[in-house]
């Protein structure tokens, strides 16, 4: 099991036996009203409000045998707050995000492993950057009904307008660097194209540049398709893809060319996905499906993997092996950390929408 919630302002799903890919409502499997759910998350997308005064973002109370109150508040110049009290115990929490002028798109993460007597929370921008985790000791478990009530509407709350959706994982979800290919995205090797969900570590790409590259590992990952994670479709023939291909909002396409040259005075620049969705040669998929998995492949350099024709940001993990608690943390825990490289940032600029206009506009001429 992974994800067993999701609520989001057109639709909310809950099923204790998980989510399906398709994303089909399934009977509750609850037995037990009061089935405990020792180990997961509960993963929330939002954006920072523009206020210098208290800003509930979530809040639900419940009274009677089982009291608890959960409660999510942005605080002006402080962070953001976690209140959970559970059935008798406190949890108060402030983390503090290091922000810069425009970000204000934000996934909060909050983690529980009770019998582990271990959980975190975690802050991170949206357009990337560092995660903020916090650790939390002996963290205390959720009753199941209780999780079904905050996702579903069952138990009247408040959940603000900038909230863009709030999921229930069985997991320590992930936070950091995440995929963001289809499985199904071809990638070139040293024989000819081939799906990435078939590669595996010691195959060989073949990067932009014709150099060979070893494949160090293939990282996989299923999250909710919306917000952050909706996915992206790429139109071909559009920069050069041979077919189309769904990717990640975050995944990031390197594009090059003598127009890239001319307005960038470089090479080839990095356009996200989420960005191209603002044009003609790419749109956000809509919601058929609850889930999505995405792939992407960690390589020794900032290698560039071809996909389909066009060239694709392999997975950036800057310094993280030297960051024992960002490592545990990322969709690399578990990987030994010898066999993690190093990755200088990208000397390539990231384009803003106006300049992803511009670039389209005079290609589809």
């Amino acid at each position: 099991m992974s994800w067993l919630g999701l609520w989001h302002r057109d639709a909310q799903y809950f099923d204790a036996a998980g989510l399906t890919p398709e994303g089909e409502r399934s009977c509750l499997l609850l037995q037990d009203a009061d089935a405990l759910l020792t180990r997961g998350s509960l993963v929330m997308e939002f954006h920072l409000p523009d206020s210098r005064k208290l800003d509930p973002l979530i809040r639900f109370v419940q009274e009677g045998d089982w009291p608890f109150h959960f409660a999510v508040t942005a605080v002006p110049g402080a962070g953001i707050n976690l209140v959970a009290d559970l059935y008798g115990t406190s949890l108060r929490q402030t983390v503090k995000p290091a922000l810069t002028a425009g970000a204000d798109a934000m996934r909060l993460t909050y983690s529980w492993d009770a019998p582990a007597f271990r959980g975190r929370l975690a802050l991170e921008r949206l357009d990337g950057g560092r995660a903020d985790i916090i650790e939390i000791e002996a963290p205390r478990p959720w009753r199941l009904t209780d999780l079904r009530r905050l996702l579903t509407g069952a138990r009247p709350g408040f959940i603000a307008g900038n909230v863009d959706y709030i999921a229930l994982s069985s997991d320590l979800e992930p936070v950091g660097p995440m995929p963001g290919l289809s499985p199904r995205t071809p990638l070139e090797t040293d024989t000819g194209p081939r799906p990435i969900g078939e590669l595996k570590r010691g195959d060989v790409l073949r990067s932009s540049s014709g150099k060979l590259v070893p494949v160090l590992h293939v990282i996989t990952r299923q999250v909710p398709a919306v917000g952050a994670f909706q996915p992206v479709l790429l139109r071909a023939p559009f920069f050069g893809l041979t077919q189309d291909l769904q990717v990640a909002p975050g995944q990031r396409m390197v594009l090059s060319g003598s127009d890239v040259e001319y307005h960038f005075g470089g090479d080839a620049v990095l356009a996200p996905a989420e960005i191209l969705a603002t044009t003609r040669v790419a749109t956000r998929i809509g919601r058929g499906s609850v889930l999505a998995t995405y792939m992407q492949v960690v390589l020794p350099g900032q290698e560039v993997p071809v996909a389909a024709g066009l060239g694709v940001e392999s997975l950036f993990l800057g310094r993280i092996r030297r960051d024992p608690v960002a490592l545990s943390a990322s969709v690399l825990a578990g990987l030994d950390r010898n066999s993690l490289p190093e990755h200088a940032p990208s000397g390539c600029p990231v384009v803003r929408a106006f300049d992803v206009a511009v670039l389209t506009e005079q290609r589809i001429a």
